[in-house]
């Protein structure tokens, strides 16, 4: 054992350098903000900071005790979250190879009955919850707290399929290719999403995770530029209270179709895209849907037109307002739990973003926080939440050995594996108010959510 950790020390060591070296060497299109950015917040951390009209605590209170001391000797202008700054204190990082090598080697094998098993049952508890819907709920204004409650049970519960389907576009559901893309074609398309658009966005995602400028959703904005002063200014503006609310609504509920529609927080070297139309946004190594992509999108919208087809002529023979209950309001909650996980997963206030050579994969990955959801989200959407930095060591894990590779990785990167057990609706506000836009942290090319924005 003493030997595996020599060795594991002297990898991380020669990582480390390596990762120096490339360091000194970056061009990058957020380096002339750098230093600037830098020597303000040298001197705004240096008197109290503005925290807004309503104050959160600079420390979120966890469910259980942090097994990391917090860190010390942070700047005020940078707020710890549950992880208590430990994604922070990491300089030295596992190649790919090793971060693999530590996961079992079953933990990769797909089991097509175990999977179809799966798709089967949380497709058929959603097909359960709407025909609760449709047949027992009175369309009657006083049952609108009960139409209420079935939108948001059905939506979670139909997010169970849109993770499977997410699956699917990982090639983590089934070696039978063909059965995998029909069995996420569908369940997509049912749920308005374009399969082979979002498979490819998606992968680009995961290719380049917590990248700040050419990751794809969830990007930060950058303090210097426009819209991270902007976004900075309104918070100064209107206060966290407002700040935060008006956020929330507008990621939760908005977030998906603009992201779908317009690439709203995806990388801006990509500009503005569209998961329907892949003519539009940049050309070149960095168009988002190169070569035969461009054909897949067009399958995809095929489902899509298809799909809404099928849900016009089922509003003609029920009503237009029978199928928005039944259907529409259920679908806003599956949206939002989308963004809610996505947004949480790689985003916090201790949580950094690197940029040009100072990213790499494996920072990507262990920049990925695990959540509590609880036994129930758990089940119903197969901890897509709680064992997520083991699905971005490799997406292909099928959900069912996330738990085991997490596991895995806990023990073999202590240091490294993020877990943050503040409660989701806190940590939710704290993203929320607090992750406004990044500024540099350090030499080693850590771009952080500062509190204190430039003058």
């Amino acid at each position: 054992m003493q030997t595996v950790r020599s060795v594991r020390s002297v990898s991380l060591r020669r990582s480390a350098e390596k990762s120096s070296v490339s360091g000194k060497a970056r061009q990058t299109t957020l380096k002339p903000h750098v230093n600037a950015v830098r020597q303000v917040h040298s001197l705004r951390c240096l008197r109290p900071v503005s925290r807004g009209r309503t104050h959160i605590s600079a420390v979120a209170v966890p469910a259980e005790p942090p097994s990391e001391a917090p860190v010390q000797g942070l700047p005020d202008d940078i707020i710890l979250s549950g992880l208590q700054g430990k994604a922070l204190k990491i300089n030295e990082w596992p190649s790919k190879s090793e971060l693999l090598g530590c996961i079992p080697k079953h933990c990769f094998k797909k089991d097509t009955v175990r999977s179809m098993y799966h798709a089967a049952v949380c497709t058929a508890m959603t097909v359960a919850c709407g025909l609760i819907g449709y047949y027992l709920i009175p369309m009657k204004l006083a049952f609108a707290p009960v139409w209420a409650a079935y939108a948001a049970v059905t939506g979670t519960v139909a997010t169970g399929c849109w993770v499977i389907a997410h699956e699917c576009g990982h090639m983590a559901f089934s070696d039978n290719k063909i059965l995998q893309d029909t069995v996420g074609y569908i369940l997509h398309t049912a749920l308005l999403v374009p399969y082979f658009s979002w498979q490819r966005s998606h992968a680009v995602h995961h290719s380049k995770t917590n990248h700040l400028s050419e990751g794809e959703t969830h990007v930060p904005y950058v303090q210097g530029q426009k819209k991270g002063d902007g976004t900075m200014a309104r918070r100064e503006k209107f206060g966290d209270t407002i700040y935060g609310t008006v956020r929330l609504l507008t990621h939760l509920i908005f977030g998906w179709p603009a992201y779908l529609i317009a690439g709203a927080t995806g990388g801006p070297v990509r500009g503005v895209t569209n998961h329907f139309l892949p003519f539009m946004g940049a050309e070149g190594k960095h168009k988002l849907f190169p070569g035969q992509w461009t054909a897949k999108v067009y399958w995809s919208d095929l489902g899509i037109v298809g799909f809404l087809g099928l849900l016009g002529y089922w509003a003609a023979q029920v009503g237009a307002a029978k199928v928005a209950l039944v259907y529409g309001a259920p679908l806003c909650f599956t949206n939002i739990w989308l963004v809610l996980y996505t947004w949480l997963q790689h985003s916090d206030t201790d949580i950094p973003h690197y940029d040009g050579d100072d990213w790499n994969f494996v920072k990507g990955a262990l920049c990925t926080v695990d959540r509590p959801y609880g036994a129930v989200l758990d089940f119903l959407h197969h901890r897509i939440g709680s064992t997520h930095v083991a699905h971005h060591v490799n997406s292909a894990i099928p959900h069912y050995h996330a738990l085991e590779a997490t596991n895995a990785i806990k023990a073999a990167y202590p240091d490294h594996y993020l877990y943050d057990p503040t409660p989701i609706g806190e940590a939710m506000w704290r993203v929320a108010v607090k992750c406004g836009a990044v500024a540099p942290y350090g030499d080693d090319g850590k771009w952080v959510f500062r509190q204190a924005s430039p003058a």
